[in-house]
């Protein structure tokens, strides 16, 4: 699959974290992401990153993401649980199985940054380039890749919801 233009990322900001910290505020100075702080400006149509959907991400989502855009919850890990009881509007999504290459949860199963979540996605359904340009904007993204290197290149050429499954199940199990 090629890159084409990019694609509109916006960020539900909740503002509970360290704004020096915080992947979502750099990529808002930077105009890379738009931010969102109410839930019914949401876009309707877009894919929402939430860690407790029941449906996984796969590239078959690109057509959704391509068209209506992504969108990713910024919120502490602390306080996930809480925030992730609701429902958002969209097309809700969770990741495939990654590790953390932040900082602050360094290979820590599936506790990705803002930022990360944003990257693994576009990667995943065919926007690669616009992943590796977010990731490089921080001075770990390339821990990032690094660490999901085969992951991401498999969850991305897998064909069914099955294949990611017992993809994650052979990286992470």
């Amino acid at each position: 699959m090629r890159d084409e233009r990019p694609v509109k990322v916006f960020i539900f900001h909740m503002k509970q974290d360290d704004p020096k910290k915080c992947t979502a505020a750099k990529l808002f100075r930077l105009h890379l992401a738009r931010p969102v702080f109410r839930l019914s400006n949401i876009p309707a149509g877009a894919v929402v990153l939430n860690p407790v959907a029941d449906q996984i991400l796969t590239r078959k989502d690109r057509i959704i993401v391509e068209r209506e855009g992504l969108v990713a919850i910024d919120c502490s890990w602390e306080r996930a649980d809480q925030v992730f009881e609701r429902s958002f509007p969209g097309v809700n999504r969770r990741l495939p199985l990654l590790l953390a290459g932040n900082p602050t949860n360094y290979a820590t199963l599936s506790k990705l940054s803002s930022l990360e979540a944003i990257a693994a996605a576009l990667y995943i359904t065919g926007f690669k380039a616009q992943a590796r340009r977010l990731l490089s904007i921080f001075k770990w993204g390339s821990t990032f890749s690094s660490l999901n290197e085969e992951p991401l290149k498999e969850y991305s050429r897998a064909e069914d919801l099955g294949k990611i499954v017992e993809l994650e199940r052979s990286f992470f199990h």
